[in-house]
């Protein structure tokens, strides 16, 4: 017997002064920053490299994807290790915060793309806890240009 889905867990991460969200099925774990390797020629949003284990990880920072201001030198970052569908991906966060449950049908369809840092990479914005958090498409994020 099927059951529809009805709740879905979200982590939440903060980026500047926005709260985002990403589901948390897809975060392989959370680590600390880790020194990069350069790539030639690499999109302005890849950052570098990664060596995790024996993987080779491309990490993105998400304040340069969605054209932020660099973090001041006292934000203690955070990798987020998404995976997407042929590769996993390291994302730069300010500071991971906490898992949500969220009905659902209580995520709302993203705002105007002409409204704010990032929103072509949405899919959905949820309210919990009195914040509103961004749901961000992971997929997305990595376009065939990068």
């Amino acid at each position: 017997m099927s059951k529809d889905i009805q709740d879905i867990q979200l982590a939440c991460f903060s980026l500047g002064g926005n709260l985002f969200a990403v589901d948390i099925m897809r975060i392989k774990e959370i680590i600390q920053p880790q020194k990069l390797s350069a790539l030639p020629k690499a999109s302005q949003a890849l950052e570098g490299v990664i060596n995790l284990r024996g993987v080779v990880i491309p990490v993105m920072d998400l304040r340069k994807r969605f054209g932020m201001p660099p973090a001041a030198a006292e934000v203690a970052s955070k990798l987020l290790i998404v995976s997407l569908v042929r590769q996993k991906l390291g994302l730069v966060v300010d500071a991971v915060m906490e898992v949500i449950t969220v009905p659902v049908n209580e995520i709302k369809p993203p705002l105007d793309n002409s409204l704010g840092v990032g929103m072509e990479y949405l899919l959905g914005v949820c309210l919990s806890n009195d914040k509103v958090y961004m749901i961000l498409d992971i997929d997305s994020l990595f376009g065939v240009s990068d």
